[in-house]
């Protein structure tokens, strides 16, 4: 991404780090994606999608006063059974850290005195919004009763419960957040959308497809790597390898005669296309990289580890 210079505006801004924080598969990157207004975060129904801290930048003004958001979505909070696992908690320490607001996002169905989130809340300094997802799958009674349950074990400065998915209440719990925020000039050029380079997102969306289209261990063991990425006038050209664990693995992903790696290959290209905006001329290649989750050097290399 080339450097911009921030452009600051004429009167004082609401300026701050936003992360955004929960186990996997409560609707953080869904939330993430409608408060930037841009799918910057995969979204598969699949638990534990997201593997990386991914920032998304949203600067605008309200009522009257001017402001800019970094949000950072993480990967859910969970035990670690893998090298991979360890550095993708260490994404989420590394964003409560910098955090001057915390959205705490769950659901009706999670149990607050037995959360994986509770060690990392009560370290932090900075002010947490509950966010109670779901509400269209849950009942008053409940929400009402778990948000009390809530209240007494992290003390939330504010409570707003909405539903990700239909953008329900998201409006509320945006002017919470601006509320929030300290006074502080603007971090980002005010057109910046994230910190992330395009090949990051093109890696993201080839993997989105893997789980959308694979079933059970193979969509965890698997990682995309963009080895080349050309952006001419009218043609973006990508060459991507998938790497995996097994040889059967291997098998599955390229599946009978290449038909699954085909139908792979033409899902995301049109996903691509429709994210940059461009044709695109998408070459994939299927690679095993044994035990790659445990691999510090590797793990290095792929960018989950500094």
């Amino acid at each position: 991404m080339e450097e911009n210079p921030v452009n600051q505006p004429d009167k004082p801004a609401r300026s701050g780090f936003v992360s955004i924080i929960g186990k996997p598969n409560v609707g953080k990157s869904t939330l993430m994606n409608i408060l930037v207004g841009e799918s910057l975060s995969i979204v598969t129904s699949k638990a534990q999608t997201t593997r990386h801290r991914i920032m998304g930048i949203l600067s605008g003004e309200l009522d009257g006063t001017p402001y800019q958001l970094v949000y950072s979505d993480t990967p859910g909070i969970l035990k670690s059974s893998y090298k991979l696992h360890e550095s993708m908690m260490t994404f989420v320490k590394g964003s409560l850290e910098d955090a001057d607001v915390i959205l705490f996002v769950t659901e009706p169905g999670e149990k607050p005195e037995t959360h994986d989130a509770l060690p990392l809340l009560k370290r932090t300094q900075a002010p947490i919004i509950l966010v109670m997802n779901k509400m269209d799958v849950s009942n008053q009674e409940e929400i009402a009763r778990k948000l009390e349950e809530w209240k007494n074990v992290i003390e939330p400065v504010h409570v707003v419960v909405i539903s990700a998915l239909h953008s329900h209440n998201v409006d509320s719990l945006m002017r919470y957040i601006v509320d929030l925020l300290p006074e502080h000039p603007f971090y980002f050029p005010d057109d910046e959308l994230t910190d992330k380079p395009e090949r990051f997102f093109a890696s993201e969306i080839i993997r989105e497809k893997i789980f959308l289209i694979y079933r059970q261990e193979v969509p965890y063991s698997s990682e995309v790597v963009i080895q080349e990425f050309k952006d001419r006038d009218d043609l973006l050209v990508i060459m991507a390898d998938i790497l995996v664990e097994r040889e059967s693995q291997k098998g599955i992903i390229i599946g009978d005669k290449g038909s699954m790696l085909k139908k792979l290959g033409i899902q995301a290209r049109q996903s691509l296309e429709s994210f940059f905006g461009k044709k695109v001329f998408l070459e994939t290649r299927v690679k095993v990289d044994p035990d790659w989750r445990n691999n510090e050097l590797r793990l290095k290399q792929l960018g989950y580890k500094e």
